[in-house]
């Protein structure tokens, strides 16, 4: 075969360095090599969330990152890779926790996160692993283990641990898994009700297109500068250019740029954007004023509402208060909520009718309660406004996400538009009549095996993935979740790879008693995170430059070959090899079902070649897999019909021939489906009710400001905290946050003072920052900063880092969609105490 290489000549391509594998991170580790500080070129291709890069090898270790050539736009975050390779909390072997080692599941749970950790051999590990599985499969049943492992960690499309996760227990007895997402929750619950499709991910407008056509950008809860640095595959940041060429045309054509946010953000900025200063968790009221204002005024859009739409009869009663609330949505009524003046609210709706206006949503307002609203609404706004289709018009709700709007090669398939309906589909991976197939895509590790066995009829239940502690806290519950009904399972044991629940989820100390009804909890990581600490049997993994994989571009514009750099820390290994030894101790068959008869070599070398096959079947070349790897990436040409890509215009164009997947084909402004639910919390249109807490809200009598948790821009969640780039903004080694000068001014707390943010469920410490950025009455600190209590594993301590989630509910958004928020009321003082030292970053105490 073609592609066929033996082991030595993998390894010559993938490995760029040599030599002992390193035992500690101390300075003890760096090899003495007479000749490693003079120049050379062993720079190795690989990739991440960050971007793709070339390795620089030095002292047989991960010295530097040279930017991937055809990024024109790299982000600095890449820079903080080789540190984390190396960083100080970096997991070399694997650990058992003391009282666990002694006791097994019947060790005193409140002692994770606090309890010292007993070093021992992979044997024992690995064995102590497979043993806890098999007594909970036996004791309990499937159901009762947990493998809704969630996270970022890993771009590879072999080394996914959280695909090799469930690949391992599926095939070792069964498992519970999760659905949804953190980040998209309730967008994505909702908008197939809406559109058909799920518009966190579907295919924008292409952003010539907006350049050239667009008269009015509106940033909702969008900050697409900050937040395309990363993405779910490899970003290769080409929307910074776009983003360049509309501020420069924006000049010569006087482009009008708003950002509707409670804080002045780096799109804001960049743009120069005219700053609308709304009320956290209120933008479905202001959008309501302005649909009422466009209805009343009769200057919305009659004839694509009632082509293109369905249900606006029963919208429109509810938006005149004709309705169960009697309640008649006016600006002047949403003033009173959102906090921006009617006469505003009624200018920008005429204005966004006059003009071509696209009205770029972004995610932050679906991550509160009744999250499923504000899309809905921002989509209804849209079609009233009635540019849906239209060239530069309409609305998108992932141009922030992953080059959104970036024109792309879509990956093919057996018929490039078998599976498109009105040009919808994931950004760059689904063909569209406009944008034709020219890149093969890439396929990855599946989570079930091909391989015949009982693994095959097993059934996976799932649960909401935010509702893991609720569930944890109240086994055999049935609760209502998108048109359903399901029941929690009793879970025992979890078992956590690529990624950091500890971290991601809400109300940490309430997440800390839950975690207590776990008997085993098992972890596969590179660093102590705090949700390492919290574990009973910890596993090394690698990092992604110290294995070989393979990955794509997220626009499928590369393919690219991820080539170990160096040799792993410690003892850690790879995820695939730690799955296989785990079912080596259930059997043979167990294990040829997890490789299907191949080793990681010749799994990399299958997915180049199904996407070679496929390439071929398009008449599109791709280079042997050989010299792919030697060169590190093959690129696929976008095709020009791309560059003019316009959402919905299909649809627009013959909405018989191209309905969309709704009931009636139509965007559904009224969903019969939803309403045939009889759910409290999400009705069967867009509409306003009053968040559990904001600014409008009984509790902020108490707590009076509110917090906001954006993405951070010197890291993907909590990814690189554990780097110098915390450096760059931290204050007295504290997360910063954002307050008002006048909201500091009250409390008598001036820009770098170390202060405490606190409510009802915690209390952290952060570093002020004063700043006109952020409005009176909100403050905002970014997520994904390391949980690091003053006292560990136990409830109601204050952590002294600065991890917001410790402050934020736990409550979901609706029935529907279950999901999570991220915005909550604080109140801030400024800190009088010693300031205790930030330990998290180091490895914590270990036995030998």
């Amino acid at each position: 075969m073609e592609n066929q290489m033996n082991r030595r000549s993998f390894l010559k391509f993938g490995s760029a360095a040599t030599g002992a594998a390193l035992l500690t991170t101390s300075s003890q580790a760096i090899p003495f090599v007479g000749d490693s500080l003079m120049p050379h070129h062993d720079q190795a291709m690989s990739a991440s969330h960050f971007g793709a890069f070339r390795a620089s090898v030095k002292n047989s270790r991960f010295e530097g990152v040279i930017p991937f050539e055809e990024d024109a736009y790299p982000t600095s975050m890449l820079q903080g890779l080789p540190s984390r390779t190396y960083a100080p909390g970096r997991i070399l072997y694997p650990c058992v926790r003391e009282g666990f080692l002694k006791h097994g599941h019947k060790s005193d749970r409140s002692k994770r996160g606090s309890e010292k950790f007993v070093r021992v051999s992979w044997e024992t590990a690995l064995n102590l692993v497979a043993s806890e599985l098999q007594r909970v499969y036996k004791s309990y049943g499937a159901e009762s283990v947990y493998g809704g492992s969630y996270g970022w960690f890993c771009v590879g499309s072999l080394n996914n641990p959280q695909a090799l996760l469930g690949r391992m227990l599926g095939i070792a007895g069964g498992y519970t898994s999760r659905t949804l997402t953190y980040s998209t929750h309730a967008i994505r619950a909702i908008t197939p009700y809406v559109t058909g499709g799920d518009e966190s991910s579907n295919q924008q407008t292409a952003y010539p297109n907006v350049i050239a056509n667009s008269e009015c950008i509106v940033f909702w809860s969008a900050d697409p500068i900050n937040t395309n640095q990363i993405a779910w595959g490899v970003p290769d940041h080409q929307s910074y250019a776009y983003m360049m060429e509309l501020k420069a045309e924006a000049k010569k054509r006087g482009i009008k740029f708003y950002c509707i946010d409670p804080v002045y953000n780096n799109t804001a900025s960049y743009f120069g954007a005219t700053h609308i200063k709304i009320r956290p968790t209120t933008d479905v009221a202001m959008m309501l004023g302005m649909a009422h204002h466009l209805y009343t005024e009769n200057l919305y859009d009659k004839e694509f509402v009632s082509k293109y739409t369905s249900g606006f009869e029963e919208f429109r009663a509810y938006l005149l208060g004709e309705g169960e609330d009697k309640v008649a949505k006016t600006p002047e009524w949403a003033e009173k909520i959102c906090g921006v003046e009617s006469s505003l609210i009624k200018a920008l709706a005429k204005e966004f009718v006059k003009k071509r206006t696209m009205l770029m949503g972004g995610w932050g307002f679906q991550r509160a309660h009744h999250g499923e609203q504000p899309h809905w609404m921002l989509i209804t706004l849209a079609s009233m406004i009635g540019q849906i289709g239209l060239p530069g018009g309409g609305f998108g709700c992932a141009y922030h996400y992953s080059d959104g709007g970036v024109p792309a090669p879509a990956a093919a398939t057996g018929n490039p538009l078998s599976d498109v309906k009105s040009g919808n589909g994931n950004m760059g991976a689904v063909a569209s009549e406009n944008a034709p197939a020219a890149s093969p895509g890439l396929t990855g590790i599946s989570v079930n095996s091909k391989m015949e066995g009982p693994w095959r009829k097993r059934k996976i239940p799932v649960i909401p993935v935010s509702r893991i502690v609720e569930c944890l806290e109240n086994p055999g519950k049935e609760i209502l979740f998108d048109g359903k009904k399901i029941t929690y399972p009793d879970l025992k044991l979890a078992y956590w790879a690529g990624g950091n629940p500890f971290h991601h989820h809400q109300d940490r100390n309430r997440m800390i008693k839950a975690w207590r009804k776990f008997e085993t909890f098992i972890v596969n990581e590179c660093f102590w995170t705090a949700t390492a600490r919290m574990a009973d049997i910890i596993l090394p993994a690698t990092t992604e430059q110290e294995r070989n994989d393979i990955t794509k571009s997220h626009t499928n514009s590369y393919i690219f070959a991820m080539k170990k750099a160096v040799e792993p820390a410690g003892e850690a290994r790879d995820d695939f090899d730690i799955f296989e030894d785990i079912l080596r101790r259930f059997g043979a068959d167990e294990v040829l079902a997890f490789t299907e008869g191949k080793n990681k070599e010749a799994w990399i070398q299958s997915f180049y070649q199904q996407s070679k096959e496929k390439a071929a079947k398009s008449g599109v070349p791709m280079p042997s897999f050989e010299e792919f790897w030697e060169k590190g990436y093959v690129k696929f040409e976008t095709p020009e019909s791309a560059k003019n890509f316009i959402k919905y215009k299909d649809f627009r164009d013959n909405p018989i021939t191209h309905r969309l997947g709704t009931p009636s084909g139509k965007i559904e402004i009224f969903s019969r489906k939803i309403a045939g639910y009889d759910y409290k919390e999400c009705k069967g249109h867009p509409s306003w009710m009053e968040p559990m807490e904001w600014l409008g809200s009984s509790v902020a009598k108490e707590f009076p400001l509110n917090l906001v948790s954006p993405h951070p821009k010197y890291r993907l969640h909590s990814q690189l905290n554990n780097t110098w780039l915390r450096d760059l903004e931290e204050v007295q080694g504290r997360e910063p946050i954002w307050i008002n000068p006048k909201d500091a001014q009250k409390r008598g707390i001036a820009n770098g003072d170390v202060v405490r943010i606190f409510n009802k469920r915690g209390a952290i410490l952060g570093g002020a920052v004063v700043t006109d950025y952020v409005m009176e009455g909100v403050v905002r600190m970014q997520e994904g900063a390391w949980y690091d209590p003053v006292e560990p594993g136990k409830a109601g301590s204050l952590c002294k880092h600065g991890d917001v989630n410790v402050l934020i509910a736990d409550i979901p958004t609706s029935e529907l969609a279950q999901g999570n928020q991220a915005t909550a009321l604080v109140e801030i003082e400024k800190y009088k105490g010693t300031l205790p030292p930030i330990t998290v970053f180091d490895a914590p105490q270990i036995k030998m």
